[in-house]
């Protein structure tokens, strides 16, 4: 088996820390750092450099963000009344696509996982819950994902929240537009006819 230079091996190894990044995949990124010219590195270097150091979660919703509060918070086009809570930052982006979501956001940073040992203390639960007592949210979404952490996460914020106040709301599962009844499974055919709808 060959074995590579010791840089070389060190910068796979740490390569294969990143997720869905596997040893294959490692290697092909490391050889084409390794051919790409100092230029191109030094501006990779930089941009994660730039992100450790000035990247900071919002005080008020713990979005990733440059500046405390974050724009969504600061936003006064924003309806302060309303918090749709997402398990990621990267989650935000799906709902800014629409152009229809003009509400706040939380972010949880995860999702309640036993298995993994993820519980509520490791979640961004506290903020959001002064943010319930300040009294000004008339509704919660909970914008989970639609799997077994993200149903028990939904779950336990909505018992813990309901004492509180707001109205509280789970976005609607089910068939995803454009595909075909016959691929979709019997977790996504219950929910398609729970969330059913008047014509």
């Amino acid at each position: 088996m060959l074995d590579y230079a010791e840089p070389v091996t060190k910068l796979i190894d740490e390569l294969k820390r990143l997720p869905g990044i596997g040893h294959k995949s490692a290697q092909r990124l490391a050889f084409h750092l390794l051919r790409a010219d100092r230029a191109e590195t030094a501006r990779l270097i930089e941009a994660i450099t730039e992100v450790k150091e000035r990247i900071i979660l919002c005080s008020t919703c713990n979005n990733i963000t440059d500046v405390d509060p974050c724009r969504y918070c600061t936003s006064p086009g924003r309806d302060q009344g309303i918090i749709l809570v997402v398990e990621e930052p990267f989650n935000i982006v799906a709902f800014e696509k629409t152009r229809e979501y003009k509400g706040l956001y939380h972010v949880l940073h995860g999702a309640l996982s036993p298995i993994r040992g993820i519980g509520p203390d490791d979640l961004k639960i506290k903020n959001l819950l002064e943010r319930l007592r300040a009294g000004e949210v008339r509704e919660i979404i909970l914008a989970t994902n639609p799997n077994t952490e993200g149903e028990a996460t939904a779950n336990y914020l909505s018992k813990l929240m309901r004492p509180l106040g707001p109205r509280i709301t789970r976005i609607a599962m089910g068939i995803p537009v454009g595909s075909d009844l016959e691929y979709a499974d019997e977790v996504t055919m219950h929910k398609a006819l729970a969330n059913r709808h008047e014509m």
